[in-house]
C-alpha cells in the first residue's frame, strides 16, 4: 500500500501513515512517500513506538520512499 504525503510537513506524513496502518493486517508492508526531510527522523520514531519496523528509506529527486512493516500479531 502506498501512503502519499508529498507536499505536507510533519507531523502530517507520520499521521497519514499511522492512519493507514490502523486498518492493515499484522506484518503488512506500506510505503510512505514524503517530501519533508523530517519524515526520515519521525517515521522511525513512530515505528519504534508502536512496535513496527522500518524496512528501507530511499530518497530520489527530493522524495523519500519509506517502507515500513506493521507490528506482528500478538502471541499467546
Amino acid at each position: 500500500m502506498i501512503v502519499d504525503a508529498r507536499g505536507h510537513r510533519c507531523p502530517t506524513p507520520g499521521l497519514r501513515l499511522q492512519k493507514a496502518m490502523g486498518g492493515a493486517a499484522p506484518e503488512t508492508r506500506l510505503t510512505l512517500l514524503a517530501t519533508d526531510p523530517m519524515a526520515r527522523i519521525d517515521v522511525p520514531h513512530l515505528m519504534t513506538g508502536i512496535g513496527g519496523r522500518v524496512i528501507s528509506i530511499v530518497e530520489a529527486d527530493g522524495v523519500l520512499a519509506i517502507e515500513v512493516e506493521t507490528p506482528a500479531a500478538p502471541t499467546g
